[in-house]
C-alpha cells in the first residue's frame, strides 16, 4: 500500500462520516417503548410493540417511506437487528432501527453543527511496519460473542466464525473476528496499548478481506478506523469482546478525534 492509495481511502472515509445524511448529521438518540412520544427534532408520535415501530403524524405532518408520501398513522414492521430505514422529511431523515433488541429513532438532520464543523480525522502515518500478515483459524461451530455497548445496559450479540492469529513487536496475538460486510470477510473491534491515549478508549475496528486458501490474511492497521462513538454519544457501537484487548501499542491507522480532543 503506498501513502498515495492510504490518502485516498482515508479521504473516501471522511467523506462518508460527512454525507450529509450520515452518523454526524444524528441530532438524538431515542428508545421507543409502548408510551407514544414526540421528539423536537421528528415529526409524528413514536411508540413500538410486538408489531415494531409505529409513527402516528398529526395534520400537516408527513413522511417519505420508499419514495411514497404518508400521513396519518403508519407501521414500519418488526424490524431485524442491526437494520435501519430512513424515511425523510425536509432536508432530514429519521432512522428507525433496531439495535440491541430495542427499537430506537435517530434524526439526522444535515445542518448539524457536529457535521457542519467536521475538518478531518487524525491518523498515524501511513507504514508498512503494521501491515502484517496473520493466519485465520476457524472454530469447529460458529459462536454468538455476546459484547457490551458504548450505551449502558445495552449488548451485541455477533456470529464469530474464528480468529486471526498474527505477531506484533515479537509478541503471538490474536484477535476474535466477527464476519463482514463482502462475503468470507471479517473484521475485528480491538483496543490496544494506545487506547484512551492517542487513539479513542472504547475501541477501533478493522476490516480483513478473505483469507487465501492457506489461512494467510493482512492485517493492515493503518486502516484501523474509529467508529462512529468516537465522534457522537448517541452512537450504540460494540465494544471490543475482552480478547481483542491487544498488549502492544498499536500507533497505526486513526487517532482520537479532534471533537474528542480535551
Amino acid at each position: 500500500m503506498t501513502d498515495q492509495t492510504w490518502a485516498e481511502w482515508h479521504a473516501e472515509h471522511e467523506r462518508d462520516l460527512a454525507d450529509p445524511h450520515g452518523f454526524l448529521a444524528i441530532t438524538s438518540l431515542n428508545f421507543l417503548d409502548a408510551t407514544p412520544r414526540r421528539f423536537p427534532d421528528a415529526p409524528g408520535e413514536w411508540s413500538t410493540g410486538p408489531d415494531g415501530p409505529v409513527v402516528d403524524l398529526a395534520d400537516g405532518e408527513s413522511l417519505t417511506v420508499d419514495g411514497a408520501e404518508v400521513t396519518g398513522r403508519h407501521s414500519f414492521g418488526v424490524l431485524a437487528e442491526r437494520s435501519s430505514v430512513f424515511p425523510a422529511f425536509g432536508d432530514a431523515v429519521v432512522e428507525v432501527a433496531k439495535r440491541g433488541g430495542f427499537d430506537i429513532i435517530r434524526p439526522r438532520h444535515p445542518e448539524n453543527p457536529l457535521r457542519q464543523q467536521f475538518h478531518g480525522v487524525p491518523a498515524y502515518e501511513p507504514t508498512e511496519k503494521w501491515q502484517l500478515t496473520g493466519r485465520y483459524v476457524p472454530f469447529d461451530e460458529p459462536r454468538d460473542v455476546t459484547v457490551g455497548a458504548a450505551v449502558e445496559g445495552l449488548e451485541h450479540v455477533y456470529e464469530s466464525p474464528g480468529r486471526v492469529e498474527f505477531e506484533a513487536q515479537g509478541t503471538p496475538l490474536a484477535l476474535t473476528v466477527f464476519n463482514g460486510r463482502t462475503p468470507g470477510s471479517f473484521f475485528a473491534l480491538f483496543t490496544d496499548e494506545t487506547s484512551g491515549v492517542t487513539t479513542y478508549a472504547a475501541n477501533r475496528s478493522l476490516a480483513i478481506d478473505a483469507p487465501a486458501a492457506d489461512g494467510t490474511v493482512t492485517l493492515d492497521f493503518n486502516k484501523a478506523t474509529n467508529l462512529v462513538c468516537a465522534y457522537t454519544d448517541f452512537a450504540t457501537c460494540p465494544l471490543p469482546p475482552s480478547e481483542n484487548r491487544l498488549p502492544v501499542p498499536v500507533e497505526a491507522g486513526e487517532k482520537i478525534p479532534y471533537e474528542r480532543l480535551p
